[in-house]
């Protein structure tokens, strides 16, 4: 390649990073998992989250990508040694099978914002079965897993300047203007108190709950993107004078806001506008039904419920295509480390995403198998990232962070990464499985039931299997970085 991309700016790194980071788990998962663990009990838990797990993550990745200047697969390789490229295979593999389906749920959140623009929630509309109706229409399913590919596609296809970086400087700022309109509407209903109480007030039990603490930094680990690779891909493009630590912890902290300005739009809608607190409590309980169902459902019922639903919608949409424009980048830069040029990478990640999609837009329950597989398996994504920052050297690629930053790392940060990461991963991973058998203990080892524990084995140990016999062959495969190219 002739030329090197980068970001122009640090607001365009940073703006495409923390829309790499709000997505629609901020958006209609964060609020469902506040209001049942603990309120804000689970928002400090969720904010130690990010000092204990995520941001740690999120330096290590943007370091891994500023030294090597490749994707997961040679920056891996680069970074640990050939030995180690498995490693970047498995957090590829991982992504892009979350990408396959997270395509079908931009879709999702596309229709929604077409309906609301139609008029479509009006009072009297039962929105389930609106809901229903498009889960089972499979070719309209197909139809805007396809729109959403195609613009994200777009986007990638322009590049990192004119693609990445012009459009999420339009894109988050506007998300984040979206969820505050929302939220202020929110807030403002007559019977809101309550919904922020029930967000806001901590219940102090819960502590005690090692569920609060597990859904907590599972939340932290999928909203942030840490382990996902994609803040790795960002950083390919980054200035080598970026400033690490500041950059971690703005992109952390964008993300707990634009969560927590979510949360503040869903929840007080959802008690202002319920019948009663047993049917508040019951729509918090339901995750895909909370937003397309519920919510669709109170909009209706708000003064200017009409103007509000799509504002909402547009957001959840924003949030959706940020994050979705990341993964696909990250596909395309692995292709492109193998020497393909951004176009042809960027049109193969497309195809793959419809063709590989497919099932999960057709698929209702193969969509949620694929969820609940894949989105714990970021978990050991990072537990790999932390394995390569200590054979790397911690302390070693401390001082190399902090070389020319204004924010510096203290020792707290290897001490951090060396005992304390690793700890949060055995616990929250094996109390995880734990609790997986205890749901199912006489068919919890079935690898081809939708919501099993063997099915996540069965398929990690696929993916885990074929990155170790492949490990050489990427290795080899992956050229050399940019600036030795040229």
């Amino acid at each position: 390649m002739s030329q090197k991309e980068q970001f122009v700016s640090r607001l365009g790194f940073v703006a495409a990073a923390i829309g790499m980071a709000v997505g629609t788990g901020n958006i209609w998962r964060f609020p469902r998992m506040a209001a049942q663990y603990g309120g804000g009990v689970f928002v400090l838990v969720y904010l130690l989250a990010l000092l204990l797990w995520s941001a740690p993550l999120l330096m290590v990745e943007m370091s891994i990508g500023r030294k090597t200047r490749m994707g997961p697969v040679g920056g891996f390789r680069d970074f640990v040694g050939p030995k180690y490229t498995w490693m970047g295979g498995w957090m590829v593999g991982v992504c892009m099978l979350i990408t396959f389906y997270y395509a079908v749920v931009t879709g999702w959140c596309a229709k929604y914002f077409v309906l609301s623009l139609q008029g479509a929630f009006r009072e009297g509309v039962d929105t389930a079965t609106v809901w229903i109706n498009f889960q089972h229409n499979r070719w309209e399913n197909i139809l805007f897993q396809a729109l959403a590919i195609g613009l994200c596609g777009l986007i990638i296809y322009r590049g990192i300047q004119k693609g990445v970086e012009r459009v999420n400087k339009l894109l988050v700022p506007s998300l984040f203007v979206f969820l505050a309109v929302a939220a202020l509407r929110a807030v403002t209903l007559p019977g809101a108190s309550l919904g922020l109480r029930y967000l806001f007030v901590p219940d102090w039990s819960k502590l005690a709950d090692p569920a609060t603490w597990l859904q907590a930094f599972t939340q932290s680990a999928w909203s942030t993107g840490a382990g996902w690779g994609l803040m790795l891909t960002y950083a390919v493009y980054m200035s080598k004078k970026e400033d690490i630590p500041q950059n971690g912890f703005t992109v952390g902290f964008g993300d707990n806001s634009g969560a927590l300005l979510a949360g503040m739009a869903v929840i007080p809608t959802i008690f202002a506008l319920s019948p009663d607190l047993g049917a508040a409590r019951a729509s918090l309980g339901d995750n895909m039904g909370l937003t397309f169902i519920s919510l669709a459902g109170l909009f209706p019922k708000m003064k200017g419920g009409l103007l509000v639903a799509p504002v909402f919608f547009l957001a959840m949409l924003f949030a959706a295509l940020s994050s979705l424009i990341a993964q696909v980048e990250l596909g395309a830069r692995a292709l492109m480390d193998f020497g393909w040029s951004r176009k042809k990478s960027t049109l193969s990640v497309m195809c793959l995403c419809f063709l590989l999609g497919l099932p999960s837009a057709a698929f209702p329950s193969f969509l949620l198998n694929q969820d609940w597989v894949w989105g714990m398996a970021l978990l050991v994504s990072g537990f790999w990232t932390i394995l390569a920052a200590r054979k790397y050297g911690l302390e070693k690629l401390r001082r190399e962070i902090n070389a020319g930053a204004d924010l510096k790392l203290g020792r707290w940060w290897t001490f951090i990464l060396k005992y304390v990461s690793p700890l949060i991963f055995l616990t929250v991973t094996g109390w995880w499985f734990y609790q997986a058998i205890g749901w199912d203990k006489k068919g919890w080892w079935h690898p081809f039931k939708v919501t099993s524990a063997g099915t996540i084995i069965f398929q990690w140990l696929i993916l885990l299997v074929l990155v170790l016999l492949l490990n050489r062959h990427l290795a080899r495969r992956t050229r050399k970085p940019l600036e030795e190219e040229d």
